[in-house]
């Protein structure tokens, strides 16, 4: 993926198959993506925390996509590179050295946001 389609081409195989996923129609998988959408929703914690939250459990998670997703939903909230960057240290310090391949990517994606949005 190029640096400047990369944000493009996860956001469009990411909802061509949450489309597929969903056609399915099943109870479990509808409840889960449901609640997946409501826990990130404002309530005692702001949208931007649980944002940070996400990322950071992402990051230690090793799950890239999630990553991904997370730090498009923290951009589009105007949460700063140094609030992120914060954020991704702390999960680097609470995964270790293994987390270090998703942080470059992490960069990466964050650098297109930035490009693509200009």
């Amino acid at each position: 993926m190029n640096n400047s389609n990369i944000v493009e081409e996860f956001n469009d195989y990411r909802s061509k198959m949450n489309d597929e996923i969903l056609k399915d129609n099943n109870k479990i998988i509808k409840r889960i993506f449901n609640l997946d959408t409501n826990a990130f929703a404002e309530g005692a914690l702001p949208k931007k925390t649980k944002e940070l939250m996400g990322l950071g459990n992402s990051m230690v998670l090793r799950c890239d996509d999630c990553v991904r997703y997370h730090l498009e939903a923290c951009y589009k909230l105007n949460i700063t590179k140094a609030e992120v960057v914060e954020a991704l240290s702390v999960s680097l310090l609470i995964g270790g050295t293994i987390v270090i391949p998703h942080l470059r990517r992490a960069y990466e994606y964050w650098d297109a946001l930035e490009k693509t949005n200009q």
